[in-house]
């Protein structure tokens, strides 16, 4: 079931918006994490490919909010 203002991707999947406060300490840690991780690890804690591909959206999504927040690591 739909609720007005829900939001959807064009591969119609439901689009869910998060909120977070994190402290400077573990924004910088996650957004050095989020850098370091790679696919091996989402594959390696995922049940298939797909789900694993899935975790690097979001992750890749986070990431980017982080660096649109000044924590982008180089």
């Amino acid at each position: 079931m739909t609720n007005p203002g829900q939001l959807f991707n064009k591969g119609g999947n439901l689009m869910v918006t998060i909120t977070a406060q994190l402290s400077d300490e573990a924004a910088q840690a996650l957004a050095q994490f989020l850098k370091r991780v790679g696919f091996v690890e989402w594959r390696q804690n995922s049940v298939n490919e797909e789900e694993a591909y899935l975790m690097r959206e979001g992750c890749d999504t986070i990431a980017k909010a982080l660096a649109d927040a000044g924590y982008d690591p180089r």
